[in-house]
């Protein structure tokens, strides 16, 4: 398998780069990439040459031309290398980087538009254009979807990590004033216990104790239906929020799903949301949550790309490799519209654009990915 994967990847290379040398026509898009085609993530760099040759088969425009260059991992000389390279060739327009930390390396060469994968800030920076899905994309989609829930007293989760202040730099600029803020430790050990204060969880559990005290020592039909009912449930009052979202994922993101159950938080009262998921279908294991809410990109769009990639290349993609394929198909339309790309300016048009991840926005510099509501529900993931 991994000789095949070698020999396709060396095809790939040699295609592209044939391609660019046969080509005369001088009204042809020529398109960088940035990829670590070497180094510890050199498979990535390899995903995103198959992702653009899936896309470059569905534009199906033999003026389009992909030029690769290795931009290594996390070496700054070689990227700098692989931009000049990029630059010799009359190339001034570049899929990538992938890494936001190499933003300000590309920065220098101003005379090259890059559109990047990440997801780290929507805004225009300079000549580099992120087309990730960010959290500005997915909190705008979840505050819309809490307000249609009729919930008003929500609540965001936010780990103390390296990211707490950008997180909440970022909240800052969307003016959640109504939207209450807990900061919480990932030590396992240490949440549960800041979530039970949260909870006003002790109080609750003294509730329940006294309220069934109440009809303990009674005979008659209506105290024992009373203290039955009572004898099912672990507290007694409701906690002083209706819907949570936690910027969390992965294994951390079970641990607050699970104190939160732990802590005894009605699920058909409040409402659980998160971000940063991409179908993680080992959330289904975390049998205590019955719904979970999150915006993502296009469910049936991303299977289908998925399939079809597997298919070709007989191997899975990693998830960011589909925003390379939208970033493709997103500067052929800017290329198709204005007939050449001169500046970040012709990214900034009124209107959206469909690409295969959903739709894009733009507006004042900005990009926004209008993102679907989805539940993991079941063991399926539906849209809402």
């Amino acid at each position: 398998m991994r000789n095949k994967f070698i020999i396709i990847v060396s095809y790939l290379l040699i295609f592209f780069n044939s391609n660019l040398l046969s080509n005369e026509n001088n009204n042809a898009l020529k398109i960088g990439l940035l990829a670590p085609l070497s180094g510890e993530y050199k498979e990535l760099g390899n995903s995103l040459l198959y992702s653009l040759q899936l896309a470059l088969n569905e534009i199906d425009d033999k003026n389009v031309y992909i030029i690769p260059q290795d931009s290594g991992s996390n070496d700054k000389k070689k990227l700098n290398d692989a931009v000049r390279e990029l630059r010799s060739k009359n190339i001034n327009i570049v899929i990538g980087p992938i890494n936001n930390e190499d933003f300000e390396e590309v920065k220098k060469f101003n005379d090259i538009i890059f559109i990047s994968p990440s997801n780290i800030d929507p805004e225009f920076q300079q000549n580099v254009i992120s087309i990730g899905i960010s959290f500005e994309s997915q909190m705008i989609a979840l505050v819309k979807f809490i307000k249609q829930q009729k919930k008003n007293k929500p609540i965001i989760f936010i780990p103390k990590n390296n990211y707490t202040s950008l997180i909440e730099k970022k909240l800052d600029k969307l003016n959640l004033n109504e939207y209450k803020i807990f900061k919480y430790n990932p030590d396992p050990k240490i949440l549960t216990g800041e979530i039970e204060i949260l909870t006003n969880y002790s109080q609750r559990k003294k509730n329940l104790k006294l309220r069934k005290k109440i009809f303990e020592d009674k005979d008659d039909e209506q105290s024992k239906r009373q203290l039955a009912r009572l004898e099912q449930k672990y507290t007694l009052g409701d906690v002083n929020f209706d819907s949570v979202i936690i910027i969390d994922f992965g294994s951390s993101l079970k641990s607050v799903l699970t104190s939160l159950i732990f802590t005894d938080v009605d699920q058909k009262k409040v409402l659980f949301t998160t971000v940063n998921q991409w179908f993680d279908e080992s959330i289904f294991y975390e049998n205590t949550v019955k719904n979970l809410y999150y915006p993502s990109v296009n469910y049936k769009e991303f299977k289908k790309y998925k399939d079809k990639y597997f298919k070709t290349f007989n191997n899975y993609p990693s998830e960011i490799t589909i925003l390379a394929y939208d970033a493709l198909g997103l500067i052929y339309y800017v290329w198709k519209k204005n007939g050449k790309i001169n500046s970040v300016n012709d990214f900034s048009f009124k209107g959206k654009v469909k690409g295969k991840i959903g739709t894009f926005s733009f507006n004042n510099k900005k990009i926004i990915q209008d993102l679907n509501i989805y539940k993991a529900e079941n063991n399926q993931f539906k849209k809402f």
